[in-house]
């Protein structure tokens, strides 16, 4: 099962990331705290002090069209906040 899928890089994250050393990831919706902190520490080579997690519901969307109404939705994720330790940095562009 692979657990980190992709991190989170925006505006938001980016701040949080250079003022209180914590990183945002969209993760396995089945995979829990430990996982995900062992997860990163072998990906990225840092140790990590706290693990907060979150699921995110799925955005509902209605359209009216020639044929009728049209409903759907998004996918539903799981994003991991990962705080590392004082020194530690993670680089998301350094393979790129």
């Amino acid at each position: 099962m692979n657990i980190l899928i992709k991190p989170i890089i925006t505006e938001k994250a980016t701040a949080d990331a250079e003022l209180n050393n914590k990183y945002g990831f969209v993760v396995n919706p089945q995979a829990n705290k430990v996982e995900i902190k062992k997860a990163v520490e072998a990906a990225y080579g840092v140790s990590v002090i706290a693990v907060r997690t979150m699921n995110v519901r799925p955005n509902r969307k209605t359209r009216y069209t020639k044929t009728g109404i049209q409903t759907g939705k998004t996918n539903a994720i799981k994003k991991a906040i990962v705080q590392v330790a004082e020194g530690d940095t993670i680089d998301f562009y350094s393979n790129i």
